[in-house]
């Protein structure tokens, strides 16, 4: 079993990526110093831009991006795992990715993930959101391993609105995730309705940990974001939390002796059973 520390950076990233840079790397020397070992930034570390042409203005590619330059150093420095939540980078077709980054202590990629499901609701009060028209959705679950001190632990990917959808998260256990993660730019809106216990259920119903850095208040572009960073076990407990959408960092212990006896308790990843959905006949076409 495995051991270690694990913090969640939240953040109010605006519309500048030297600025945004500059304040994860405060972050990040603030939960070293407390004895983190795997680091996690919100989603759109890097930039919260909701205008196309101010958002393509200081866009790169991930080989130029100042945030994922910045995160391999400072993973690199620190002898540290740095997982960037995300980072809107240019990819081909004039789209763009909304991509998280693994970092290992050497300063080395370990791996990317590109947001699965894309955001495209209309919520009350006239909140809308399209990110199919600007972002690509990825189509690739990943999984990566975290080689620490006594052993590892096996990581799994998410990206904010893919939290809604069970059967990423059941896909990445399955495939032996251990800790499972969902970076997020949460809208206040929904995330006072559907934060909690969305994360909750994702740790429950796999026996694992999740982790989500979050960003947090009244940003630039003029967005609302939740905030509420959080470490969850998986028994559901809330190991440790970032209270309300102040910047901040908030520290938790993993153990994944604590997935095991959890899975031993509740079975349910062994138990699942394939089955098919049989519609039952109209009341007209029985006559």
């Amino acid at each position: 079993m495995t051991k270690f520390t694990a913090a969640v950076l939240q953040m109010r990233s605006g519309v500048d990526p030297e600025l945004n840079a500059k304040v994860m790397a405060a972050y990040v020397e603030e939960a070293v110093g407390q004895g983190a070992t795997y680091l996690q930034t919100p989603e759109m570390t890097g930039m919260v831009q909701r205008d196309r042409a101010g958002l393509n203005a200081k866009l790169k590619g991930e080989a130029d991006d100042v945030i994922v330059r910045t995160a391999s150093e400072l993973a690199k420095q620190h002898g540290v795992f740095i997982h960037v939540g995300s980072v809107a980078v240019a990819v081909e077709g004039d789209m763009i990715a909304n991509r998280a980054f693994l970092f290992g202590p050497d300063g080395q990629r370990l791996t990317t993930y590109d947001k699965i499901h894309m955001f495209d609701v209309d919520l009350d009060n006239g909140e809308s959101w399209r990110e199919s028209a600007t972002y690509r959705p990825g189509g690739h679950a990943a999984v990566a391993d975290l080689a620490v001190a006594g052993g590892s632990a096996r990581l799994g990917f998410a990206v904010c609105y893919d939290m809604r959808f069970p059967q990423l998260f059941r896909a990445e256990a399955l495939a032996g995730a251990e800790v499972l993660t969902a970076p997020a730019a949460f809208t206040r809106q929904t995330g006072e309705a559907h934060w909690h216990v969305l994360l909750r259920a994702r740790a429950i119903e796999n026996g694992a940990f999740v982790v989500a850095a979050a960003q947090g208040g009244v940003h630039a572009d003029g967005r609302e974001t939740y905030g509420h960073s959080i470490i969850i076990d998986p028994w559901g407990r809330i190991l440790a939390e970032v209270d309300g959408d102040a910047p901040g960092v908030a520290l938790a212990e993993i153990d994944t002796k604590a997935v095991a006896d959890a899975r031993q308790k509740i079975p349910n990843l062994r138990n699942a059973r394939d089955f098919s959905v049989a519609a039952a006949a109209s009341s007209e076409a029985a006559e």
